[in-house]
Formats: C-alpha cells, sequence, structure tokens
C-alpha cells in the first residue's frame, strides 16, 4: 500500500491506496450499488473513490489518518476472505477508533460455528475472540456486559459446535423468570405457558443456528432442553453444554444450585448485564456475587464486553454509551 499524497488530483489534502487484488476487493468493500462506499464516507467523513487498482481519500487533514487505516484494514479483511456486510462497518470502524492495534483480519480466523444457512459465526472484537477462547478452554465462563455484545449468541454457537462434534450429548439453556415472581401461579394457562415468554429469547437464538425444524426435533428429543432456573433444582447434568442467560436476575442461592448441578464432562457459560437487575433492590445479584467469589479459582474464566463489542443495530451501541455517561454523571 502506498504512502499518503499530500495532494490528491481534485486539490484536496489526501492519500491513495494501492489494492493488489484491485475490484475483486474494491467491488465488496463499496458494496451494492455504492451503499457501502457512502456510509464509510459519512462514518469516517472522507470522500472516496476508486480507479483501477488504487483507492483516493480526501478530506480534512485530521481525518485522513484514521480513514486511511480503517480503509487499509478492511481491505485487508475481505482479502482474508471474510464476508462485509452493511451492519459490519459501524462495528469495525468503532473498534478501530477504540483500539489501535487490533487488526481486523486476524479476528476472522475460522468460523466457530457455521449455522444452518451457511453463515460463519466468527468474533467481531478482541473481547469476543477472548471470550470464545475462554469457552473452548474452561469448564465454566462468566460473561458479563451491556445488550448486544454477543453474550449469549456465542455461547449458543459454542454449545451447538460442541454438540455437533460430539463433545457434549445435549445442550440446556436456562433463564431466571424473575418477572414472574411469586405471582406466576395467577397467571393463566399451564406452567409451561406462563414461563415461555421469558425463554422466548433462547428458542429465537437456536431457531437463528440450527433452523426451526431441526431445533424442533431436538428439542422434542430431549437433546436440547430450554427450561426457568428453578427447573435445575435437583438434577446433575453430565455430558450437558449449560448455558444460563440474564444470570443477574438470579439470587446468590439460585446461582449457587446451578453450579453445583455440573456433572462429569460438563461445561457451564453464565452470562448476564449487571447494570440490567431486575430483582428487588434489597436482593444481591447472583451474577456479581459469584464473579467476587468464584472468578480467582482455576478453571474458571470471567470476561467482561463493552459497548464496543456490540452487534446490534448501530443505534444500540449509541443507546449504550449514553445511559453509561449519565450513570458516571449521577455518580
Amino acid at each position: 500500500m502506498t504512502p499518503p499524497d499530500d495532494d490528491a488530483d481534485d486539490g484536496s489534502r489526501g492519500a491513495q491506496i494501492e489494492v493488489p487484488d484491485g475490484q475483486v476487493v474494491i467491488n465488496p468493500l463499496w458494496g451494492p450499488q455504492d451503499a457501502h462506499r457512502r456510509v464509510l464516507e459519512k462514518r469516517l467523513d472522507v470522500r472516496l473513490r476508486s480507479k483501477g487498482t488504487r483507492i483516493y481519500i480526501t478530506g480534512a487533514p485530521g481525518r485522513l489518518a484514521f480513514a486511511r487505516r480503517a480503509i487499509e484494514e478492511l481491505v485487508r479483511l475481505i482479502r482474508s476472505g471474510a464476508p462485509v456486510f452493511l451492519q459490519d462497518l459501524e462495528q469495525a470502524i468503532a473498534l478501530l477508533e477504540t483500539d489501535g492495534d487490533v487488526h481486523l483480519d486476524e479476528l476472522h480466523g475460522r468460523p466457530v460455528f457455521t449455522t444452518f444457512d451457511r453463515r460463519g459465526i466468527t468474533p467481531k472484537s478482541p473481547n469476543q475472540k477472548t471470550y470464545l477462547d475462554a469457552i473452548a478452554h474452561h469448564d465454566l465462563v462468566f460473561a458479563y456486559g451491556p445488550a448486544g455484545t454477543g453474550k449469549t449468541y456465542l455461547a449458543m454457537a459454542a454449545a451447538v459446535a460442541a454438540l455437533r462434534m460430539h463433545e457434549v450429548e445435549r445442550i440446556i439453556l436456562a433463564r431466571p423468570a424473575v418477572e414472574a415472581g411469586e405471582r406466576l401461579g395467577f397467571l393463566p394457562g399451564s406452567l409451561v405457558e406462563k414461563v415461555n415468554p421469558y425463554l422466548r429469547p433462547l428458542y429465537d437464538a437456536l431457531f437463528d443456528f440450527l433452523g426451526m425444524e431441526q431445533a424442533t426435533r431436538l428439542i422434542e428429543n430431549g437433546t436440547v432442553e430450554v427450561a426457568p432456573l428453578a427447573f435445575m433444582r435437583g438434577r446433575t447434568l453430565n455430558r450437558a453444554f449449560v448455558i444460563l442467560d440474564e444470570a443477574q436476575n438470579s439470587t446468590p442461592e439460585q446461582m449457587k444450585m446451578f453450579l453445583t448441578r455440573l456433572g462429569h464432562s460438563s461445561r457451564a457459560v453464565v452470562t448476564g448485564d449487571i447494570t440490567q437487575i431486575d430483582l428487588p433492590k434489597a436482593q444481591a445479584s447472583g451474577l456479581g456475587h459469584a464473579i467476587s467469589l468464584l472468578g480467582h479459582l482455576d478453571g474458571i474464566a470471567t470476561v467482561q464486553l463493552s459497548r464496543v463489542d456490540v452487534v446490534r443495530h448501530p443505534l444500540v451501541r449509541l443507546i449504550v454509551q449514553a445511559y453509561e455517561d449519565a450513570e458516571q454523571g449521577d455518580s
């Protein structure tokens, strides 16, 4: 890649990048109908154009260095074979703004899982890579951070991958049904109908990975179980990959009960957001308590994700940041 030029051919301060594979890389970088290019121009606050095997960047001097690095990183990512979608651009730029040493192509690597519709699931940030590495090398992992950071989604990917590789015989997905509380008995319908709304996000993720037909078949034959946390009491879970989602809404007693269910050849991932606790104010969260009590033990890993790791709609990252800023202002 060539060094920046002081003067681009439109008279503005600019830089140019030589792209070895030319349009083979530039076309997917710009996206269909140049949709990616327009997003990149807006986000980087520069003008982008290409001719032959070169990309030209023009704009204010203060924006050029970062814009050039961002384009170079995206070029490397595409050359590594990774698909780049519109929703990935904001995530990539936010990550590059936060971490001056990160290389996007190094995060891509081999997908941890390939979905039923052939989408490869790979980490989108160093923290997500750390999280997946922790799951691969520890029997118990605590992961906490804001909404949209992939805590549950990546754990589900690792669980289904372990099932496919015959490393475990079943997957158990659990969630506290805190909002129902003592009023559960007053709600209409059977017990399953009462707790099903609290488990719906786990079903949605499972269907996303396996497809409706295969996921339903695995649930019906007991290979995959989705259940409220309370249903774990008194059980021993052998050769299982167990995920406890929304664990910030468990009590310390419930967390102890859950963690002591693990049997031979089992692994567990406990996820949650300690800033969104729905327990009564006087009640301690089982997630925070367990991390402080157990996080230092051998065989246990703790991973914190942040707004930089948010992979949902770009607005989610801004919303998380706004709430964090407001909370810091109140403290």
